[in-house]
Protein backbone atom coordinates (compact mmCIF):
# COMPACT_ATOMS: atom_id res chain seq x y z
CA UNK A 1 0.00 0.00 0.00
CA UNK A 2 2.74 2.47 0.94
CA UNK A 3 4.67 1.55 -2.24
CA UNK A 4 1.73 2.69 -4.33
CA UNK A 5 1.58 5.94 -2.43
CA UNK A 6 5.25 6.54 -3.24
CA UNK A 7 4.31 6.77 -6.90
CA UNK A 8 2.35 9.95 -6.30
CA UNK A 9 4.18 12.99 -7.68
CA UNK A 10 3.71 15.05 -4.60
CA UNK A 11 6.01 14.10 -1.71
CA UNK A 12 3.86 16.19 0.63
CA UNK A 13 0.72 14.22 -0.24
CA UNK A 14 2.66 10.96 0.09
CA UNK A 15 3.87 11.86 3.55
CA UNK A 16 0.37 12.87 4.69
CA UNK A 17 -1.16 9.65 3.46
CA UNK A 18 1.55 7.58 5.13
CA UNK A 19 0.90 9.28 8.46
CA UNK A 20 -2.82 8.49 8.19
CA UNK A 21 -2.07 4.89 7.34
CA UNK A 22 0.23 4.52 10.31
CA UNK A 23 -2.66 5.35 12.61
CA UNK A 24 -4.31 2.09 11.51
CA UNK A 25 -1.40 -0.12 10.66
CA UNK A 26 2.19 0.14 9.46
CA UNK A 27 4.74 -2.11 7.93
CA UNK A 28 7.19 -3.61 10.39
CA UNK A 29 10.14 -2.48 8.29
CA UNK A 30 9.18 1.20 8.51
CA UNK A 31 9.88 3.47 11.47
CA UNK A 32 6.47 4.60 12.82
CA UNK A 33 5.94 8.24 13.59
CA UNK A 34 4.52 9.13 17.01
CA UNK A 35 1.07 10.67 16.89
CA UNK A 36 -0.76 12.35 19.76
CA UNK A 37 -4.00 10.83 18.43
CA UNK A 38 -2.53 7.39 19.12
CA UNK A 39 -1.70 8.38 22.68
CA UNK A 40 -5.21 9.78 23.14
CA UNK A 41 -6.64 6.47 21.90
CA UNK A 42 -4.41 4.52 24.29
CA UNK A 43 -5.35 6.77 27.21
CA UNK A 44 -9.04 6.34 26.42
CA UNK A 45 -8.59 2.59 26.13
CA UNK A 46 -6.81 2.39 29.50
CA UNK A 47 -9.56 4.43 31.17
CA UNK A 48 -12.22 2.18 29.64
CA UNK A 49 -10.46 -0.95 30.93
CA UNK A 50 -10.03 0.62 34.36
CA UNK A 51 -13.78 1.18 34.50
CA UNK A 52 -14.53 -2.35 33.26
CA UNK A 53 -12.15 -4.03 35.71
CA UNK A 54 -12.55 -1.53 38.57
CA UNK A 55 -8.81 -0.79 38.61
CA UNK A 56 -7.81 1.83 41.23
CA UNK A 57 -4.67 3.23 39.59
CA UNK A 58 -2.45 2.84 36.51
CA UNK A 59 0.91 4.28 35.51
CA UNK A 60 1.63 4.24 31.77
CA UNK A 61 4.80 4.93 29.77
CA UNK A 62 5.44 4.70 26.03
CA UNK A 63 8.85 4.80 24.39
CA UNK A 64 9.94 5.19 20.80
CA UNK A 65 13.50 4.73 19.69
CA UNK A 66 15.64 6.13 22.47
CA UNK A 67 13.04 8.54 23.88
CA UNK A 68 10.13 8.48 26.30
CA UNK A 69 7.26 9.91 24.27
CA UNK A 70 4.30 9.55 26.62
CA UNK A 71 3.83 9.35 30.40
CA UNK A 72 0.45 9.30 32.11
CA UNK A 73 -1.04 8.41 35.49
CA UNK A 74 -4.67 7.32 35.93
CA UNK A 75 -6.88 6.93 38.98
CA UNK A 76 -5.22 6.93 42.38
CA UNK A 77 -1.93 5.58 43.66
CA UNK A 78 -3.41 5.39 47.16
CA UNK A 79 -6.91 5.61 48.60
CA UNK A 80 -7.94 9.26 48.73
CA UNK A 81 -4.61 10.14 47.10
CA UNK A 82 -3.36 11.55 43.82
CA UNK A 83 -2.85 9.84 40.49
CA UNK A 84 0.39 7.84 40.14
CA UNK A 85 3.35 9.83 38.89
CA UNK A 86 6.11 8.48 36.62
CA UNK A 87 8.19 8.09 39.79
CA UNK A 88 5.56 6.16 41.82
CA UNK A 89 6.91 2.66 42.62
CA UNK A 90 4.83 -0.46 41.95
CA UNK A 91 5.76 -4.06 42.75
CA UNK A 92 6.34 -5.77 39.40
CA UNK A 93 5.70 -9.47 39.85
CA UNK A 94 6.95 -11.72 37.07
CA UNK A 95 8.22 -8.95 34.79
CA UNK A 96 11.16 -9.25 37.21
CA UNK A 97 12.15 -12.38 35.28
CA UNK A 98 13.43 -10.34 32.35
CA UNK A 99 15.87 -8.57 34.72
CA UNK A 100 17.11 -11.89 36.06
CA UNK A 101 17.55 -13.20 32.51
CA UNK A 102 19.49 -10.04 31.59
CA UNK A 103 21.74 -10.53 34.62
CA UNK A 104 22.45 -14.13 33.56
CA UNK A 105 23.29 -13.03 30.00
CA UNK A 106 25.66 -10.42 31.41
CA UNK A 107 27.42 -13.26 33.23
CA UNK A 108 27.51 -15.23 29.96
CA UNK A 109 29.16 -12.34 28.10
CA UNK A 110 31.61 -11.92 30.97
CA UNK A 111 32.61 -15.58 30.52
CA UNK A 112 31.35 -16.53 33.99
CA UNK A 113 28.31 -18.59 32.97
CA UNK A 114 27.81 -21.17 30.22
CA UNK A 115 24.17 -21.43 29.14
CA UNK A 116 24.50 -25.14 28.40
CA UNK A 117 26.36 -26.04 31.56
CA UNK A 118 24.62 -27.99 34.29
CA UNK A 119 23.06 -25.93 37.05
CA UNK A 120 25.18 -28.04 39.41
CA UNK A 121 28.35 -26.40 38.04
CA UNK A 122 27.27 -23.21 39.83
CA UNK A 123 25.15 -24.76 42.60
CA UNK A 124 26.90 -28.09 43.38
CA UNK A 125 24.41 -28.92 46.13
CA UNK A 126 21.36 -28.54 43.85
CA UNK A 127 19.11 -31.61 43.62
CA UNK A 128 15.59 -32.59 42.67
CA UNK A 129 14.16 -36.02 43.48
CA UNK A 130 15.63 -37.55 40.30
CA UNK A 131 19.44 -37.41 40.56
CA UNK A 132 19.98 -38.00 36.83
CA UNK A 133 17.59 -35.18 35.95
CA UNK A 134 19.35 -32.93 38.47
CA UNK A 135 22.62 -33.33 36.56
CA UNK A 136 20.92 -32.83 33.16
CA UNK A 137 19.26 -29.52 34.03
CA UNK A 138 21.12 -26.59 32.46
CA UNK A 139 21.03 -22.82 32.84
CA UNK A 140 19.32 -22.60 29.46
CA UNK A 141 16.57 -24.98 30.64
CA UNK A 142 15.87 -22.65 33.55
CA UNK A 143 15.79 -19.57 31.32
CA UNK A 144 13.41 -21.21 28.82
CA UNK A 145 11.17 -22.84 31.48
CA UNK A 146 11.97 -26.30 30.12
CA UNK A 147 13.50 -27.75 33.31
CA UNK A 148 10.64 -30.19 33.92
CA UNK A 149 9.52 -28.43 37.11
CA UNK A 150 5.76 -27.94 37.05
CA UNK A 151 3.54 -24.87 36.98
CA UNK A 152 1.95 -26.10 40.22
CA UNK A 153 5.28 -26.29 42.04
CA UNK A 154 6.11 -22.78 40.91
CA UNK A 155 2.73 -21.50 42.06
CA UNK A 156 2.75 -23.05 45.52
CA UNK A 157 6.07 -21.42 46.37
CA UNK A 158 4.49 -17.95 46.03
CA UNK A 159 2.64 -18.53 49.30
CA UNK A 160 5.85 -19.02 51.29
CA UNK A 161 6.48 -16.49 54.04
CA UNK A 162 10.25 -16.91 54.46
CA UNK A 163 11.85 -13.46 54.62
CA UNK A 164 15.25 -14.56 55.91
CA UNK A 165 18.37 -13.34 54.05
CA UNK A 166 19.04 -16.84 52.69
CA UNK A 167 15.40 -17.52 51.76
CA UNK A 168 16.15 -18.24 48.08
CA UNK A 169 18.78 -20.85 48.89
CA UNK A 170 16.62 -22.42 51.59
CA UNK A 171 13.83 -22.83 49.05
CA UNK A 172 16.22 -24.28 46.46
CA UNK A 173 17.64 -26.82 48.89
CA UNK A 174 14.10 -27.90 49.69
CA UNK A 175 13.66 -29.06 46.07
CA UNK A 176 15.60 -32.24 46.80
CA UNK A 177 12.29 -34.10 47.14
CA UNK A 178 10.55 -32.43 44.18
CA UNK A 179 9.45 -34.84 41.46
CA UNK A 180 9.55 -33.49 37.90
CA UNK A 181 6.37 -34.03 35.92
CA UNK A 182 8.16 -33.98 32.54
CA UNK A 183 11.68 -34.94 31.43
CA UNK A 184 14.25 -32.15 31.40
CA UNK A 185 14.01 -30.21 28.12
CA UNK A 186 10.82 -31.95 26.96
CA UNK A 187 8.38 -29.02 27.04
CA UNK A 188 7.65 -25.50 28.27
CA UNK A 189 6.19 -25.19 31.78
CA UNK A 190 6.09 -21.76 33.34
CA UNK A 191 7.60 -22.26 36.80
CA UNK A 192 8.77 -19.52 39.16
CA UNK A 193 11.30 -21.90 40.72
CA UNK A 194 13.38 -21.73 37.52
CA UNK A 195 14.08 -18.04 37.96
CA UNK A 196 14.65 -18.25 41.69
CA UNK A 197 17.41 -20.75 40.89
CA UNK A 198 18.78 -18.36 38.26
CA UNK A 199 19.05 -15.69 40.95
CA UNK A 200 21.33 -18.07 42.86
CA UNK A 201 23.34 -18.73 39.68
CA UNK A 202 23.89 -14.97 39.35
CA UNK A 203 25.06 -14.82 42.96
CA UNK A 204 27.44 -17.78 42.54
CA UNK A 205 28.93 -16.46 39.29
CA UNK A 206 29.24 -12.83 40.34
CA UNK A 207 30.14 -13.28 43.99
CA UNK A 208 27.50 -10.67 44.91
CA UNK A 209 24.02 -10.91 46.43
CA UNK A 210 21.33 -10.78 43.75
CA UNK A 211 19.96 -7.43 44.93
CA UNK A 212 23.41 -5.86 44.98
CA UNK A 213 24.25 -7.22 41.54
CA UNK A 214 21.15 -5.94 39.72
CA UNK A 215 21.51 -2.57 41.44
CA UNK A 216 25.11 -2.14 40.29
CA UNK A 217 24.89 -3.70 36.82
CA UNK A 218 21.33 -2.87 35.68
CA UNK A 219 19.57 -0.20 37.75
CA UNK A 220 22.50 2.22 38.06
CA UNK A 221 23.67 2.12 34.40
CA UNK A 222 20.07 2.57 33.18
CA UNK A 223 19.45 5.49 35.56
CA UNK A 224 16.65 3.61 37.33
CA UNK A 225 16.89 5.65 40.50
CA UNK A 226 13.44 4.73 41.84
CA UNK A 227 13.78 0.96 41.39
CA UNK A 228 14.17 -1.25 44.45
CA UNK A 229 14.58 -4.83 45.55
CA UNK A 230 12.89 -4.45 48.93
CA UNK A 231 9.58 -2.94 49.97
CA UNK A 232 11.15 -1.27 52.99
CA UNK A 233 13.16 1.06 50.73
CA UNK A 234 10.29 1.45 48.25
CA UNK A 235 7.97 2.59 51.05
CA UNK A 236 10.29 5.52 51.66
CA UNK A 237 9.69 6.52 48.03
CA UNK A 238 5.90 6.43 48.41
CA UNK A 239 5.16 2.93 47.11
CA UNK A 240 1.67 2.74 45.63
CA UNK A 241 -0.99 1.04 47.73
CA UNK A 242 -1.90 -2.35 46.32
CA UNK A 243 -5.43 -3.74 46.16
CA UNK A 244 -6.90 -7.24 46.22
CA UNK A 245 -10.28 -7.99 44.72
CA UNK A 246 -13.11 -9.30 46.88
CA UNK A 247 -16.01 -10.48 44.74
CA UNK A 248 -14.86 -8.19 41.92
CA UNK A 249 -14.33 -5.05 44.02
CA UNK A 250 -10.83 -3.69 44.88
CA UNK A 251 -9.98 -3.42 48.57
CA UNK A 252 -6.77 -1.77 49.74
CA UNK A 253 -4.35 -4.46 50.91
CA UNK A 254 -1.76 -3.25 53.38
CA UNK A 255 1.32 -5.12 54.59
CA UNK A 256 0.90 -8.27 52.50
CA UNK A 257 4.28 -9.99 52.90
CA UNK A 258 6.24 -10.92 49.80
CA UNK A 259 8.45 -14.00 50.14
CA UNK A 260 12.11 -13.08 49.61
CA UNK A 261 12.57 -16.60 48.29
CA UNK A 262 10.83 -15.39 45.10
CA UNK A 263 12.76 -12.13 44.68
CA UNK A 264 14.52 -13.15 41.40
CA UNK A 265 11.24 -14.42 39.92
CA UNK A 266 8.87 -11.63 40.89
CA UNK A 267 9.96 -9.24 43.63
CA UNK A 268 11.46 -6.14 42.01
CA UNK A 269 9.80 -2.74 42.48
CA UNK A 270 9.96 -0.01 39.85
CA UNK A 271 8.26 2.96 38.21
CA UNK A 272 6.92 3.62 34.73
CA UNK A 273 9.72 6.11 34.02
CA UNK A 274 12.49 3.75 35.15
CA UNK A 275 11.00 0.88 33.18
CA UNK A 276 10.86 3.14 30.13
CA UNK A 277 14.67 3.41 30.39
CA UNK A 278 14.80 -0.36 30.60
CA UNK A 279 12.69 -0.82 27.45
CA UNK A 280 14.81 1.72 25.57
CA UNK A 281 17.86 -0.44 26.29
CA UNK A 282 16.04 -3.50 24.94
CA UNK A 283 14.99 -1.65 21.79
CA UNK A 284 18.49 -0.27 21.15
CA UNK A 285 20.69 -3.34 21.37
CA UNK A 286 21.36 -3.09 25.10
CA UNK A 287 22.24 0.61 25.08
CA UNK A 288 20.69 3.43 27.09
CA UNK A 289 22.45 6.77 26.72
CA UNK A 290 26.14 6.05 27.17
CA UNK A 291 25.54 2.79 29.06
CA UNK A 292 25.74 -0.59 27.35
CA UNK A 293 24.25 -3.24 29.64
CA UNK A 294 24.37 -6.08 27.08
CA UNK A 295 25.43 -6.64 23.49
CA UNK A 296 22.92 -6.56 20.66
CA UNK A 297 23.47 -10.30 20.15
CA UNK A 298 22.73 -10.88 23.81
CA UNK A 299 19.50 -8.87 23.61
CA UNK A 300 18.48 -10.81 20.50
CA UNK A 301 19.07 -14.08 22.37
CA UNK A 302 16.82 -12.94 25.22
CA UNK A 303 14.07 -12.11 22.71
CA UNK A 304 14.36 -15.29 20.65
CA UNK A 305 11.28 -17.42 21.27
CA UNK A 306 12.38 -21.06 21.38
CA UNK A 307 10.00 -22.84 23.78
CA UNK A 308 6.44 -23.11 22.51
CA UNK A 309 3.65 -22.43 24.96
CA UNK A 310 0.54 -24.52 24.31
CA UNK A 311 -2.97 -23.98 25.64
CA UNK A 312 -5.31 -26.94 25.18
CA UNK A 313 -2.91 -28.39 22.61
CA UNK A 314 -2.62 -25.26 20.47
CA UNK A 315 0.52 -23.06 20.35
CA UNK A 316 -0.20 -19.53 21.58
CA UNK A 317 3.28 -18.07 22.14
CA UNK A 318 6.96 -18.86 22.36
CA UNK A 319 9.17 -18.17 25.36
CA UNK A 320 12.67 -16.80 25.10
CA UNK A 321 14.55 -15.77 28.22
CA UNK A 322 12.29 -13.72 30.45
CA UNK A 323 10.04 -12.74 27.52
CA UNK A 324 7.05 -14.16 25.63
CA UNK A 325 7.06 -13.76 21.85
CA UNK A 326 3.66 -13.44 20.14
CA UNK A 327 1.97 -11.67 17.25
CA UNK A 328 -0.88 -9.17 17.17
CA UNK A 329 -2.03 -8.98 13.59
CA UNK A 330 1.19 -8.62 11.58
CA UNK A 331 3.15 -7.16 14.48
CA UNK A 332 5.60 -9.16 16.56
CA UNK A 333 5.21 -8.39 20.26
CA UNK A 334 7.80 -9.31 22.88
CA UNK A 335 6.15 -8.99 26.26
CA UNK A 336 5.79 -10.24 29.80
CA UNK A 337 3.20 -9.73 32.50
CA UNK A 338 3.55 -9.78 36.26
CA UNK A 339 1.03 -10.63 38.97
CA UNK A 340 1.08 -10.41 42.73
CA UNK A 341 -1.80 -10.48 45.21
CA UNK A 342 -2.15 -6.68 45.06
CA UNK A 343 -0.11 -5.48 42.06
CA UNK A 344 0.25 -6.31 38.37
CA UNK A 345 2.40 -5.12 35.48
CA UNK A 346 2.90 -5.54 31.75
CA UNK A 347 5.91 -4.73 29.57
CA UNK A 348 5.67 -4.85 25.78
CA UNK A 349 8.27 -4.36 23.05
CA UNK A 350 7.41 -3.83 19.38
CA UNK A 351 10.82 -4.18 17.71
CA UNK A 352 9.48 -3.71 14.18
CA UNK A 353 8.00 -0.35 15.19
CA UNK A 354 10.85 0.53 17.56
CA UNK A 355 8.31 1.16 20.32
CA UNK A 356 7.50 -0.15 23.76
CA UNK A 357 4.93 0.26 26.53
CA UNK A 358 4.89 -0.01 30.32
CA UNK A 359 1.67 -0.65 32.24
CA UNK A 360 1.73 -0.71 36.05
CA UNK A 361 -1.41 -1.41 38.10
CA UNK A 362 -1.94 -1.24 41.87
CA UNK A 363 -4.39 -4.18 41.91
CA UNK A 364 -4.61 -7.74 40.63
CA UNK A 365 -7.52 -10.04 39.80
CA UNK A 366 -5.48 -13.12 40.72
CA UNK A 367 -5.19 -14.56 37.22
CA UNK A 368 -2.54 -13.34 34.74
CA UNK A 369 -4.61 -13.29 31.58
CA UNK A 370 -6.88 -10.49 32.91
CA UNK A 371 -4.24 -7.75 32.71
CA UNK A 372 -2.42 -9.44 29.79
CA UNK A 373 -5.48 -8.69 27.65
CA UNK A 374 -5.25 -5.02 28.60
CA UNK A 375 -1.52 -4.97 27.85
CA UNK A 376 -2.16 -6.61 24.49
CA UNK A 377 -4.72 -3.92 23.71
CA UNK A 378 -2.22 -1.14 24.46
CA UNK A 379 0.37 -2.86 22.25
CA UNK A 380 -2.16 -3.24 19.43
CA UNK A 381 -3.08 0.46 19.50
CA UNK A 382 0.58 1.41 19.63
CA UNK A 383 1.26 -0.74 16.56
CA UNK A 384 -1.79 0.50 14.69
CA UNK A 385 -3.32 -2.98 14.73
CA UNK A 386 -6.93 -3.90 15.35
CA UNK A 387 -7.74 -4.38 19.03
CA UNK A 388 -7.72 -8.07 20.00
CA UNK A 389 -10.98 -9.34 21.50
CA UNK A 390 -11.48 -9.44 25.27
CA UNK A 391 -11.95 -13.17 25.85
CA UNK A 392 -12.09 -13.16 29.64
CA UNK A 393 -14.51 -10.30 30.20
CA UNK A 394 -16.83 -12.70 31.98
CA UNK A 395 -14.37 -13.31 34.82
CA UNK A 396 -15.21 -10.24 36.95
CA UNK A 397 -18.89 -11.16 36.68
CA UNK A 398 -18.12 -14.69 37.84
CA UNK A 399 -16.41 -13.22 40.90
CA UNK A 400 -19.38 -10.90 41.50
CA UNK A 401 -21.60 -13.99 41.51
CA UNK A 402 -19.51 -16.00 44.01
CA UNK A 403 -21.73 -15.13 47.02
CA UNK A 404 -24.61 -16.85 45.22
CA UNK A 405 -23.03 -20.23 45.97
CA UNK A 406 -23.50 -20.12 49.78
CA UNK A 407 -26.84 -18.33 49.31
CA UNK A 408 -28.06 -21.13 47.05
CA UNK A 409 -26.87 -23.64 49.63
CA UNK A 410 -28.90 -21.91 52.33
CA UNK A 411 -31.89 -21.82 49.97
CA UNK A 412 -31.42 -25.56 49.38
CA UNK A 413 -31.48 -26.24 53.13
CA UNK A 414 -34.68 -24.22 53.57
CA UNK A 415 -36.33 -25.97 50.61
CA UNK A 416 -35.37 -29.42 51.93
CA UNK A 417 -36.69 -28.71 55.43
CA UNK A 418 -40.00 -27.44 54.01
CA UNK A 419 -40.30 -30.55 51.83
CA UNK A 420 -39.69 -32.84 54.79
CA UNK A 421 -42.26 -30.92 56.81
CA UNK A 422 -44.87 -31.42 54.07
CA UNK A 423 -44.07 -35.13 53.98
CA UNK A 424 -44.57 -35.41 57.73
CA UNK A 425 -47.91 -33.57 57.60
CA UNK A 426 -49.24 -35.54 54.66
CA UNK A 427 -47.54 -38.96 54.28
CA UNK A 428 -49.63 -39.69 51.19
CA UNK A 429 -47.62 -37.01 49.28
CA UNK A 430 -44.31 -38.77 49.81
CA UNK A 431 -42.74 -39.99 46.56
CA UNK A 432 -42.21 -43.61 45.66
CA UNK A 433 -39.01 -45.31 46.75
CA UNK A 434 -37.45 -45.03 43.26
CA UNK A 435 -38.24 -41.34 42.87
CA UNK A 436 -37.06 -40.66 46.41
CA UNK A 437 -33.63 -42.16 45.67
CA UNK A 438 -33.26 -40.58 42.25
CA UNK A 439 -34.67 -37.07 42.66
CA UNK A 440 -34.18 -36.45 46.36
CA UNK A 441 -30.95 -38.28 47.26
CA UNK A 442 -28.70 -38.98 44.26
CA UNK A 443 -29.37 -35.83 42.19
CA UNK A 444 -28.67 -33.34 45.03
CA UNK A 445 -25.42 -35.22 45.74
CA UNK A 446 -23.91 -33.95 42.46
CA UNK A 447 -23.50 -30.21 43.35
CA UNK A 448 -22.68 -30.95 46.97
CA UNK A 449 -20.02 -33.56 46.22
CA UNK A 450 -18.60 -31.28 43.50
CA UNK A 451 -17.97 -28.58 46.09
CA UNK A 452 -16.46 -31.13 48.47
CA UNK A 453 -14.20 -32.46 45.69
CA UNK A 454 -12.98 -28.97 44.77
CA UNK A 455 -12.07 -28.23 48.39
CA UNK A 456 -10.36 -31.61 48.75
CA UNK A 457 -8.27 -31.00 45.63
CA UNK A 458 -7.22 -27.50 46.70
CA UNK A 459 -6.13 -28.84 50.07
CA UNK A 460 -4.30 -31.89 48.71
CA UNK A 461 -2.53 -29.85 46.01
CA UNK A 462 -1.49 -27.22 48.58
CA UNK A 463 -3.02 -24.48 46.44
CA UNK A 464 -5.25 -23.07 49.19
CA UNK A 465 -2.52 -20.90 50.80
CA UNK A 466 -1.77 -19.40 47.38
CA UNK A 467 -5.48 -18.79 46.77
CA UNK A 468 -5.86 -17.06 50.14
CA UNK A 469 -3.28 -14.53 48.89
CA UNK A 470 -4.23 -14.16 45.23
CA UNK A 471 -7.94 -15.07 45.16
CA UNK A 472 -9.10 -14.60 48.77
CA UNK A 473 -12.80 -14.44 47.90
CA UNK A 474 -12.62 -17.69 45.94
CA UNK A 475 -10.56 -19.35 48.70
CA UNK A 476 -13.05 -18.46 51.42
CA UNK A 477 -15.98 -19.48 49.22
CA UNK A 478 -14.30 -22.84 48.61
CA UNK A 479 -13.67 -23.31 52.34
CA UNK A 480 -17.14 -22.30 53.51
CA UNK A 481 -19.19 -23.89 50.73
CA UNK A 482 -17.06 -27.04 50.50
CA UNK A 483 -17.14 -27.66 54.25
CA UNK A 484 -20.85 -26.91 54.48
CA UNK A 485 -21.55 -29.18 51.48
CA UNK A 486 -19.74 -32.06 53.18
CA UNK A 487 -21.73 -31.73 56.40
CA UNK A 488 -25.03 -31.05 54.66
CA UNK A 489 -24.60 -34.03 52.31
CA UNK A 490 -24.46 -36.42 55.26
CA UNK A 491 -27.20 -34.65 57.21
CA UNK A 492 -29.55 -34.29 54.26
CA UNK A 493 -29.13 -37.88 53.17
CA UNK A 494 -29.91 -39.02 56.70
CA UNK A 495 -33.01 -36.83 56.90
CA UNK A 496 -34.37 -38.02 53.53
CA UNK A 497 -33.62 -41.66 54.31
CA UNK A 498 -35.38 -41.16 57.64
CA UNK A 499 -38.37 -39.85 55.71
CA UNK A 500 -38.22 -42.92 53.50
CA UNK A 501 -38.31 -45.19 56.56
CA UNK A 502 -41.16 -43.21 58.07
CA UNK A 503 -43.02 -43.43 54.80
CA UNK A 504 -42.66 -47.22 54.75
CA UNK A 505 -43.83 -47.62 58.34
CA UNK A 506 -46.67 -45.17 57.91
CA UNK A 507 -48.12 -46.90 54.85
CA UNK A 508 -49.59 -49.98 56.71
CA UNK A 509 -51.11 -47.70 59.35
CA UNK A 510 -52.79 -45.60 56.71
CA UNK A 511 -54.07 -48.72 54.96
CA UNK A 512 -55.43 -50.16 58.25
CA UNK A 513 -57.22 -46.90 58.95
CA UNK A 514 -58.78 -46.97 55.50
CA UNK A 515 -59.87 -50.58 55.97
CA UNK A 516 -61.37 -49.84 59.35
CA UNK A 517 -63.35 -46.95 57.93
CA UNK A 518 -64.64 -49.20 55.16
CA UNK A 519 -65.83 -51.89 57.63
CA UNK A 520 -68.05 -49.46 59.57
CA UNK A 521 -71.24 -48.88 57.61
CA UNK A 522 -73.48 -45.93 58.56
CA UNK A 523 -76.98 -46.76 59.90
CA UNK A 524 -80.07 -46.09 57.72
CA UNK A 525 -82.07 -43.10 59.03
CA UNK A 526 -85.33 -45.11 59.13
CA UNK A 527 -83.83 -47.67 61.56
CA UNK A 528 -83.71 -45.09 64.34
Amino acid sequence: MNTKRALFPSLLVCTGLALILRMFGSRASERPVSDSATFDAIDAYVEKQMHRLKIPGVSLAIVEGDEIVHLRGFGRARPEGEAPTPQTPFVLGSTTKSFTALAVMQMVEAGKVDLDASVQRYLPWFRVADRVASAQMTVRHLLNHTSGMSVLAGTICLAESDDSPDAVERQARGLSTLALNHPVGACFQYCNLNYNLLGLVVEAASGQPYAEYVQEHIFDPLNMGHTHCYQTTANRNELATGHRYWFGFPIAALNIPFPLSSLPAGGLISTSEDLAHYLIAHLNGGRYGNAQVLSRAGIDELHRGVAEQHVMGSPVAAYGMGWFVTKIGRTQVISHGGNLPEFSSHLALLPGHNKGAVLLVNADHGLPFILDEVGAGVAALLAGERLPPIRFGFFPWVMHALPLIPLLQVAGVVATLRLLRRWRRNPANRPSRGRLWGAHILLPLIPNLSLVTILAYLRSSRLLPWMHLYLPDLAWTAWISGSFAGVWTLLRTGLVLGALGASSSAQPSVQRLRNRRGAIKPSHPRSR
